[in-house]
């Protein structure tokens, strides 16, 4: 059966543009605000929506998706509250998928046959759990794709030829190609750097190779988005969010607006991509 990743990415591959991946922090920085910015995602433009699992030790992270945890945590955010949030989510949207990133330790602790259950039931797509190597996919990911969930796997400049087939085994729905040395600033990505390294990794699978790197505003987007099938953006969302928090670190109807406005723009930069490459 076909999963939503797959059918969206399918889709847009039709289409001829990338996929724009989303990730925000669940319960960041309450449960009320962090749903509200969920729903206006998609209307916003969002194709794909990484819905990030607080934990307290998320060694992987950089500082803004730290600080997003953390907010998330002090405002009770737990992994059912997160299922919860996907369940309501899903009353209103039917077609975006949901893929929950974060680490094993909080699916552990929760029980993983009971997770997976609790997860597909609520409208959970697929899971990105960034400390489970592909010689643990017993743990979970080969549980998670007999449950009908997509397990993507992160693949880094330092993932060579010899270790890359490991990597996309069991692998599904998309693989996720972060760069370690990441963009700061307003410098533009290295387009023929990121199209180098999508190319590299498709030659070992026929899955769709979204790209963090850096990600900030439309021009990067577009960048990125002309050489991968899909452009993730996290930190820079995450960042807008904590803009507008006010003293007591509280969110409102700003905090919504800000995420939505800026997920706009990356995705004008992301639609213009093809668009450009097709003329």
């Amino acid at each position: 059966m076909t999963t939503r990743i797959e059918k969206r990415f399918a889709e847009l591959k039709d289409e001829g543009r990338a996929a724009l991946v989303t990730f925000v922090m669940s319960g960041d920085p309450d449960y009320e605000t962090s749903i509200a910015v969920i729903k206006a995602l998609p209307k916003a433009g969002a194709d794909v929506i990484e819905l990030g699992m607080p934990f307290t030790d998320p060694m992987a992270d950089g500082p803004s998706i730290q600080a997003a945890g953390v907010r998330a945590l002090k405002g009770g955010q737990t992994l059912k509250k997160t299922l919860q949030m996907v369940r309501e989510f899903r009353k209103g949207e039917a077609n975006t998928p949901i893929v929950l990133m974060g680490y094993y330790n909080p699916i552990y602790i929760y029980g993983v046959d009971k997770f997976l259950v609790d997860a597909k039931e609520a409208g959970v797509d697929g899971l990105i759990v960034v400390d489970l190597p592909p010689e643990e996919d017993e743990e979970l990911c080969l549980p998670a794709l007999k449950a009908g969930l997509n397990f993507i796997r992160l693949a880094t400049p330092t993932t060579d030829d010899k270790r890359l087939p490991a990597v996309l085994n069991n692998t599904s729905g998309f693989v996720y190609y972060v760069s370690i040395t990441g963009i700061t600033g307003s410098a533009a990505p290295d387009a023929a750097k990121v199209s180098a390294a999508v190319a590299r990794i498709k030659r070992h699978t026929k899955l769709p190779v979204a790209v963090g790197f850096g990600v900030k505003n439309a021009d990067s987007a577009r960048a990125i988005a002309a050489g991968a099938d899909g452009v993730v953006v996290g930190s820079a969302l995450i960042d807008a969010l904590k803009k507008t928090l006010d003293g007591n670190g509280k969110g409102g109807p700003a905090t919504v607006k800000a995420v939505a406005d800026l997920v706009a723009d990356i995705a004008s930069g992301v639609k213009a991509a093809r668009k450009v490459a097709a003329e």
